[in-house]
C-alpha cells in the first residue's frame, strides 16, 4: 500500500487496512485459473524451503504462458542469488511483522497498528543481518518511492519474531532479466531514521483516505457493493452472466482477445512485453502525439491549437527516429483545423484522458474506457477519439468495428451516461493523415447506429465473457505478439517455433 499505484483505490486501502468487511461477504465464484502473476512464483520458492517451514498455499491451475513465466523467473532469481553465495543467509521461518500499540487517545480508536511485509525474507543464522528480497518484473528507472522504502526498512529493524537485527537490506530483483538494486543497506539505526524522515508524514493519508478511485481494481474490492462513486450500467455489454466471477474488461481487451485468447490473458497478468514490439517506431509515433495533445488540452486555462508546432516537439521520454518525428510535425499542424478547443469555455468544460468505469451489473463486467478527449459543447458532453494514419481509410470497415471504442462510446452517450443534454452530444473520430485531417461525425441516438455499436461489442464480449481457459490460437498474429515469449504454442508465418 506505500507503493502506491494509480491502478490502486486508496480508498479502498483505507477500508482494508482499518480491518472493516462488508456485512454481507460476496458470494462470487473466483477465477478457474490462478490470476496473480507473482504467486506462482513465491510458491516455487516456499516449496524448497525445509518442510517444517513450509505453509501450505492454496493454489490454482495455471496458464501455460504463467508457468512458462515462473519457469523463467525461479532460473533468474536462482542466478541472481545463487546459494553457493548466500550460505551465510537461511529464509526466515515466517515473515516479519512490526506492531505498534495506540495511544489511548486513538484518533481512529485503533488498539493496535500492524506493519507486515511481503516478499522472500533472508537473515544470518545470529539474526545480525536481515535481507527483504521485493520479486518485480523489471527495475524501472525510478526507485520506489521513499515512503515504501522507510515501511519496509521499519518491519525489518523492528519485527517480530526474531531478534532485533544490526543490519538490514532491501534489495529488489527483477524476474525478467535477474538484475538487482539495492534500496537500503545500512544499520538498524539508519533504517529507523529513514522511517521517522517518510513514514509518518504519509501513514495518516493512508489510512484516512476518502479517494474513491474506480478501475481494474474494483473486480477483487470487497467494497464495490457499497462505493458511493462507482457508477452502475447495467445492461451496457448485453450480457448476462452474473454467476461467473467478476472480471474488468476495455475495448483493448476485447480486441486483443479476438486476436488471441491466449494474449488478452497474459496481458491480463502484466507479465513482461517485448520491446520491439510493444515500442515500435510506429506505435511510439502515435503514443508521443498523444502526449503532446494531451499536455496542450490540459491545464486551467485551456486554448485551441494553433499550426506553430515547434520542429522539435516530441515529448520527455519518448525517443523518435527523425522521419516519426517530421511526420508527427505535419500531423499535429493538421490537427489546428479540427481542435475541440475551439468550442469550450474553459478548464471545467475538458476532460483530458479521463478514466470512464461504468459497472455492468448484470454482467457484473468492470468497463474501463479512457476517451482521448471529452468536451462540452454548450451543456452536452462530446466524445474525442484522435487517430494517426498514413494509410487511406479501408471502406471494408464499418468506423465502430475498426475502432471498437467509438461503439462503446456511443452507448454511453446514447444511455445518457454521462450527463449533460443530449441535444449536441455526439461522437467524434479525429483522423490526422499526412494528406490532411479526416472527421467523422457519429449520433448516438440514430437507431440503426445503436444497434450496429451493441453488435460490435456483443461481439467482442460474448465468447470472452464465457471463457475460462484462454487456450492460444497461433497464426500469423504471433509474429506481432508482445508476450509470445511466454507461450509455448507460439509461431512464426513458416511454422517454426518462436
Amino acid at each position: 500500500m506505500f507503493k502506491g499505484s494509480e491502478f490502486r483505490c486508496p480508498a479502498a486501502d483505507a477500508l482494508k487496512a482499518r480491518g472493516y468487511r462488508p456485512s454481507r461477504p460476496d458470494r462470487r465464484r473466483g477465477e478457474p485459473l490462478e490470476q496473480f502473476s507473482f504467486g506462482p512464483f513465491m510458491a516455487a520458492c516456499d516449496a524448497r524451503r525445509p518442510q517444517a517451514d513450509r505453509v501450505p498455499a492454496a493454489t490454482k491451475p495455471l496458464h501455460d504462458g504463467l508457468r512458462q513465466w515462473t519457469e523463467h523467473a525461479v532460473a533468474l532469481y536462482d542466478a541472481a542469488f545463487p546459494q553457493d553465495a548466500d550460505d551465510h543467509l537461511t529464509e526466515a521461518s515466517a515473515p516479519w511483522v512490526y506492531r505498534h500499540q495506540a495511544a489511548p487517545a486513538d484518533p481512529r480508536a485503533a488498539q493496535e497498528y500492524r506493519f507486515t511485509v511481503w516478499g522472500r525474507c533472508w537473515q544470518s543464522a545470529d539474526g545480525t543481518l536481515r535481507e527483504l528480497r521485493l520479486p518485480v518484473n523489471r527495475l524501472r528507472p525510478q526507485e520506489p518511492p521513499a515512503a515504501f522504502v522507510a515501511a519496509a526498512a521499519l518491519v525489518l529493524a523492528e519485527g517480530a519474531p526474531g531478534p532485533k537485527p544490526e543490519r538490514v537490506r532491501i534489495v529488489e530483483f527483477a524476474l525478467l532479466d535477474g538484475k538487482t538494486r539495492v534500496l537500503l543497506d545500512g544499520s538498524r539505526e539508519a533504517a529507523l531514521a529513514l522511517y521517522r524522515k517518510h513514514g509518518p508524514q504519509v501513514l495518516p493519508a493512508l489510512l484516512d483516505s476518502q479517494e474513491y478511485r474506480p478501475g481494474t481494481a474494483c473486480t477483487g474490492c470487497a467494497y464495490v457493493s457499497v462505493c458511493p462513486v462507482l457508477r452502475r450500467a447495467p445492461g451496457l455489454l448485453g450480457t448476462d452472466r452474473t454467476a461467473g466471477p467478476r472480471r474488468s474488461w476495455s475495448v483493448t481487451n476485447g480486441r486483443s482477445y479476438r486476436i488471441c485468447p491466449a494474449r488478452d490473458q497474459l496481458r491480463r497478468l502484466h507479465l513482461p512485453t517485448e520491446d520491439a514490439v510493444e515500442r515500435d517506431p510506429t506505435s511510439q509515433r502515435g503514443r508521443a502525439l498523444h502526449a503532446y495533445l494531451a499536455d496542450r488540452h490540459g491545464g486551467g486555462s485551456p486554448r485551441p491549437c494553433t499550426a506553430d508546432v515547434p520542429e522539435q516537439w516530441v515529448p520527455d521520454g519518448f525517443d523518435l527516429p527523425e522521419a516519426e518525428r517530421l511526420l508527427g510535425v505535419r500531423l499535429l499542424r493538421h490537427h489546428a483545423a479540427v481542435c475541440p478547443l475551439r468550442y469550450v469555455r474553459d478548464g471545467t468544460d475538458v476532460r483530458n484522458e479521463p478514466r470512464v468505469v461504468r459497472h455492468d451489473t448484470l454482467a457484473d463486467v468492470l468497463v474501463v474506457a479512457e476517451p482521448d478527449l471529452l468536451y462540452r459543447d454548450g451543456e452536452s458532453w462530446v466524445w474525442r477519439e484522435t487517430k494517426t494514419s498514413v494509410k487511406e481509410r479501408d471502406a471494408r470497415w464499418s468506423l465502430l468495428r475498426q475502432y471498437p471504442q467509438l461503439a462503446l462510446a456511443v452507448l454511453l452517450l446514447g444511455r445518457g451516461d454521462l450527463g449533460g443534454v443530449p441535444d449536441r452530444a455526439r461522437v467524434e473520430l479525429e483522423v490526422l493523415r499526412p494528406e490532411g485531417p479526416d472527421l467523422e461525425i457519429i449520433d448516438p441516438f440514430a437507431p440503426d447506429i445503436r444497434a450496429a455499436a451493441e453488435r460490435v461489442l456483443h461481439g467482442l464480449v460474448d465468447a470472452w465473457h464465457r471463457d475460462g481457459q484462454y487456450l492460444p490460437r497461433p497464426g500469423r498474429a504471433c509474429t506481432r505478439c508482445e508476450v509470445a515469449r511466454w507461450c509455448s504454442s507460439a509461431s512464426l508465418d513458416d511454422g517454426a517455433v518462436a
